[in-house]
């Protein structure tokens, strides 16, 4: 674990399978996918992309510096944001959850590939729904705390919050899947295909295993049967598309790691106690 910020500073562009995969959407589609390259949010609504086969331009941007392209999509500056060309004239949409759900009914129409448990099935589908409310109100803020916390004490505290709401998380997979409802298991059921939880939590797990496994010295837990979902979900084809090499995701959440101000607004909204933007 580092014993001071060295100052580097958040990568712009991507590396590895993600650039690979960016010099594949590089020409004109009905979709401009505006994304930053260390970005979590982002990355949901990649994989998604990428899963349901939606055409897509990737428009990698430095959403610090707000460019007027992104703003006419996303109003406060922030990424994902989807300009929707086929429309005229264009249209734009933000919130990753928002573009998720978007995604989900244009492939519906489009592609006939689903993240979600079919219609058929609308517990399923509030359990997938349940399990991904916990991700966004208890799992991702508390990565952020861990992460930004910066005295010993606050550290352990708040390392035990991440991981209990990981704990939070495989508990809400343990009750699909001891009420044998499997299809809101994606990929914690072996054999299963990704699902809308996998796309949501994804990001935040393979950031605990490169950057708080580097700045916090956290262990991801190791029994057997999450680290075999760990292996699923990131080897999937559609998730590893989608993930820059290692050295990126440590330049870039340096800042968060040494809470450097006004590192972000997600990192200001974690110091001021507020809901994530």
């Amino acid at each position: 674990m580092p014993s001071q910020d060295s100052g580097k500073a958040y990568h712009t562009s991507c590396t590895g399978l993600a650039l690979e995969t960016v010099n594949v959407h590089s020409s004109p589609s009905d979709i401009t996918f505006f994304a930053a390259c260390f970005c979590p949010f982002v990355q949901r609504v990649w994989v998604a992309l990428e899963y349901l086969e939606i055409g897509y331009k990737v428009y990698e941007v430095d959403p610090y510096k707000k460019p007027a392209a992104l703003l006419e999509v996303s109003p406060k500056g922030l990424v994902p944001g989807l300009k929707l060309e086929s429309f005229s004239p264009p249209r734009g949409l933000n919130e990753s959850t928002v573009i998720l759900e978007y995604l989900e009914d244009l492939a519906a129409n489009a592609t006939n590939r689903s993240l979600l448990p079919p219609a058929s099935d609308p517990y399923a589908r509030a359990l997938t729904r349940l399990q991904a409310d916990h991700i966004n109100r208890t799992f991702v803020p508390s990565f952020y705390r861990f992460l930004q916390s910066q005295d010993s004490e606050q550290q352990i505290s708040a390392g035990k919050d991440f991981h209990a709401a990981i704990e939070g998380l495989v508990s809400n997979f343990e009750r699909a899947e001891n009420e044998g409802v499997h299809t809101a298991l994606g990929l914690w059921r072996e054999g299963g295909e990704i699902g809308w939880t996998d796309v949501m939590a994804g990001p935040w797990l393979f950031r605990s295993a490169n950057v708080l496994k580097h700045y916090r010295a956290f262990s991801l837990p190791e029994g057997p049967k999450f680290q075999s979902y760990l292996k699923r979900l990131f080897e999937h084809p559609a998730f590893k598309a989608t993930c820059s090499d290692e050295q990126l995701y440590l330049d870039s959440y340096e800042r968060y790691a040494w809470n450097r101000p006004n590192t972000s607004q997600v990192a200001n909204a974690i110091n001021s106690g507020r809901g994530l933007p």
